[in-house]
């Protein structure tokens, strides 16, 4: 069930309504909206008393009470009917400006990591990607630097003042990670490891959760709501292509996601198209599409020498055509109503 509170209510007041929804036998889960909070309230219905008496009981602070149909309780747009947006330094992800993440898809060191960074703040990225802990299909293949990884982010961000994102692997290094970084990248091969899920909303970090491999899209919306559900408001959505028949690329990015989420949920989307697509000559206009159909950000794989690189380098922009692809994303940005 959805608590709808009347707006500019006391605290006090609020404070009596999630009182009286635990007492009735729920857990209260609080969203603030810009001119609305609203309360999901998760019980069992058949066992526990009904919520609905809540509008009579406290009359000066409960403006409604709806069921939520939906099996993602938190995520659903019942629950939340406007935008969610996640705060990251100064930055706000999900509201009028356009935001690039962008980085190298491993860390390989100072120099290499230094040298993109300056390169894309250069260029108007506002965020900075790189993988510390890399997941690879073979044991034998590079596995990211680990805390020496995540130190040299922490100095990237010293450096050039943009945020960072990075990848969480494992629920024991939940704590160690988001230390270092501003954003906890759950990838698409962990997509559906529920207790990490867990683990990463209770570091309070924003969380960015990829699409699985094979996800489909309630799948998604209902790991989503693992974060929601443990206390963590900030969750964004990334799909980063699925797997299907086609050979030719990587992936299918399936930029349909986007309308969906934005009608299903109300936490913002991201588009890797880096991962989607898996070619470098593809990337450009996989960003425009994204950008054009109403996007939140992209998370893009940049680096000063692809073809050197430990990791992906087939799908790594060069400095240069990061550079070129920002200016080139600026009509389609605004075309979205955005900047």
């Amino acid at each position: 069930m959805i608590i709808v509170l009347k707006p500019n209510i006391a605290k006090s007041a609020e404070a009596a309504v999630i009182k009286g929804i635990r007492a009735l036998g729920y857990q209260p889960h609080i969203m603030r909206g810009v001119a609305r909070t609203v309360i999901g309230a998760i019980g069992d219905e058949i066992t526990h008393k009904s919520l609905e008496t809540l509008a009579s009981t406290f009359p000066q602070a409960v403006e409604s009470v709806l069921p939520i149909q939906k099996r993602y309780k938190l995520v659903s747009r019942e629950a939340h009917p406007s935008n969610s947006t996640v705060k990251v330094g100064k930055h706000v992800i999900g509201g009028k400006k356009f935001h690039v993440m962008a980085g190298p898809c491993s860390v390989e060191s100072e120099k290499q990591l230094l040298t993109t960074a300056v390169a894309v703040a250069k260029a108007g990225a506002t965020m900075l990607r790189g993988g510390a802990f890399k997941p690879r299909t073979s044991p034998y293949e590079f596995q990211g630097l680990g805390e020496k990884g995540l130190k040299l982010l922490a100095k990237a961000r010293q450096e050039t003042g943009l945020p960072v994102i990075t990848e969480l692997l494992s629920e024991n290094q939940a704590e160690l990670v988001a230390e270092y970084s501003d954003i906890l990248q759950i990838g698409a091969r962990n997509a559906q490891n529920f207790q990490l899920l867990i683990a990463a909303a209770k570091t309070g970090r924003p969380v960015l959760l990829k699409r699985g491999l094979s996800m489909r899209i309630e799948e998604w919306l209902l790991a989503g709501e693992y974060v929601l559900a443990n206390e963590n408001p900030n969750l964004m959505f990334c799909e980063r292509g699925i797997r299907t028949f086609e050979t030719y690329t990587r992936n299918t990015l399936d930029l349909s996601t986007i309308p969906i989420i934005k009608k299903e949920a109300h936490s913002p989307i991201v588009i890797d198209p880096s991962q989607g697509a898996g070619r470098a000559d593809l990337v450009v206009a996989m960003c425009k599409g994204a950008a054009a159909m109403g996007a939140d950000a992209l998370l893009i794989e940049v680096h000063p020498n692809p073809a050197e690189a430990w990791s992906d380098g087939a799908q790594q922009l060069t400095l240069d055509n990061f550079a070129k692809l920002m200016k080139e994303l600026k009509p389609f940005i605004k075309a979205a109503g955005r900047e």
